[in-house]
Formats: C-alpha cells, sequence, structure tokens
C-alpha cells in the first residue's frame, strides 16, 4: 500500500458496532451505584463527553471521587461485557467494509474499548481481515483518544495522516483526528445525537455509508 493511498480509521462502539443497547445498560447499572435516575438514550447522547468522569460531573454536579469512578466503572464494564453479546454489526458495516478493501485502500480500527475483549469480538464477526491493524485500549479507562491515536498512526507507516479520515460517532474521534492532522467524519447512530456533533465543525452523516462516500472525497 503506497502513502498516497486513502485510508479510514474506524471507531468500533457506537460506530462499526451497534451496541447503544448495551451502552444504556451499563450506563444505569453504574447509576445506581451512586443513587442517580435511570438516563434515556437521548438525554445520553445530549449529555455524553470524554473523559466519561466528565460525563458523570454532568450528572452529579461534580466529578465523581476515585472510589465513585472505580466503582461505577466496574459496574459498568461487567454489565457491558454480560449484554454485548446481544449486540451486532450496524446495517451494512460488513459489506462496506468489504468493498473498501475491495478498491485497494486501506482502513483499521482504533477503539478506546479494551484491547483485549476487542481482538475476540472483531474477530468473531468475521470482519477482521478488512483491517490492516486493530487496536483497542491497553492502559486505564477514562482518558481520551487523542493519544491513542498518535501511537495507532506511528505503527502504520504506510499511512499518510493527510490522506486518512476517522469515522466515529464522538466528537472525542474528531478530536484524536485532528490531533493527529486527519480530517473526520462523524456518524449519528451512536454516542452523541446531530446537534451535539454539529459544533465540533467536521461533516455529519445519518449512515455508515454516507461516511464512507464522504471520507473517499476528503481523502482524495
Amino acid at each position: 500500500m503506497g502513502k498516497s493511498a486513502a485510508h479510514i480509521v474506524w471507531d468500533w462502539n457506537g460506530t462499526l458496532f451497534h451496541d447503544n443497547d448495551a451502552i444504556i445498560g451499563a450506563t444505569n447499572a453504574a447509576f445506581v451505584e451512586l443513587g442517580l435516575e435511570p438516563i434515556t438514550l437521548e438525554r445520553y447522547r445530549a449529555l455524553y463527553c470524554v473523559p466519561v468522569p466528565r460525563f458523570y460531573e454532568r450528572l452529579l454536579g461534580r466529578l465523581p471521587t476515585d472510589a465513585e469512578w472505580e466503582l461505577m466503572d466496574e459496574v459498568f464494564h461487567r454489565y457491558y461485557a454480560e449484554h454485548r453479546v446481544r449486540c451486532g454489526l450496524t446495517e451494512g458495516a460488513a459489506e462496506l467494509l468489504a468493498e473498501w478493501r475491495r478498491a485497494g485502500r486501506s482502513q483499521s480500527l482504533l477503539s478506546m474499548y479494551v484491547h483485549d475483549e476487542l481482538v475476540p469480538l472483531v474477530r468473531g464477526f468475521g470482519i477482521e481481515p478488512h483491517f490492516v491493524r486493530v487496536d483497542g485500549r491497553t492502559g486505564p479507562s477514562g482518558g481520551s483518544k487523542a493519544e491513542h491515536m498518535v501511537r495507532h498512526l506511528q505503527a502504520l507507516a504506510a499511512v499518510e495522516p493527510e490522506r486518512t479520515v476517522v469515522i466515529g460517532d464522538a466528537a472525542d474521534d474528531a478530536v484524536a483526528a485532528l490531533h493527529v492532522g486527519a480530517k473526520a467524519v462523524l456518524y449519528t447512530g451512536g454516542s452523541h445525537g446531530r446537534a451535539s456533533l454539529e459544533v465540533v465543525g467536521v461533516p455529519v452523516v445519518d449512515s455508515l455509508a454516507e461516511a464512507v462516500e464522504v471520507a473517499q472525497e476528503l481523502a482524495a
């Protein structure tokens, strides 16, 4: 793959993996630990942000203590691991990945989901061969995606940031893209609603098919 080739960095949760139900359920299970009221998907999309402790701050009126954060984080991931099995790929995702690869272009996957759980999940859907690299989080949760993006692209020696487009469902995906000199397209089907995404200043689309079309234009 030459340096002139367009490259997509895909996000996982809420983008390729349609796990909204598991995310909301896990979030509400964590909220129970602090006596918070359950949250709807609409409210979640309006308030969600990263780092995740700031999301909890918006709901609590303060940052959670270290002990509260550890408890909520543990409950969230335990619940999510139990319920993600009922979730599947976003409609059309597998076909889009295959088409991009058949066109001779490269793509990779970068997620803040823990690496050792991400890889077998991706492999189980039969889509791992479409990616030149799959990276999940290896450090503690709650951080920003930007530094992970730096390491991800450094490991992809044949990829130029200016020909790279990040496709994700959260403002943090765009921030991470801009941090490395890449472009971004944000998808409304995941953790953020359109209003929350449009303030970032990058293209916002309602389907992954649209996202790929825009990515191809941006990387041209």
